[in-house]
């Protein structure tokens, strides 16, 4: 389901971005499982720092636990 938040699109836009949707989604579930984690793999933000917990009272308890 596709809501509209913000604006007055036309219906050509609105059949334009659901088109977009519907495309995205066919390539995604026709898309080779090994292809799919290779890219997850290659995914630049694994490298990202996972969230740290906030300091405070007891944080050391925290601070092993998955983000």
């Amino acid at each position: 389901m596709i809501k509209v938040v913000r604006g007055n699109p036309t219906p050509e836009e609105l059949a334009a971005a659901v088109a977009v949707v519907q495309a995205r989604a066919a390539a995604a579930a026709s898309a080779d499982p090994e292809a799919r984690d290779v890219s997850e793999w290659s995914d630049p933000a694994r490298l990202v720092p996972r969230r740290l917990p906030h300091p405070g009272p007891k944080a050391w308890r925290t601070t092993f636990w998955p983000g």
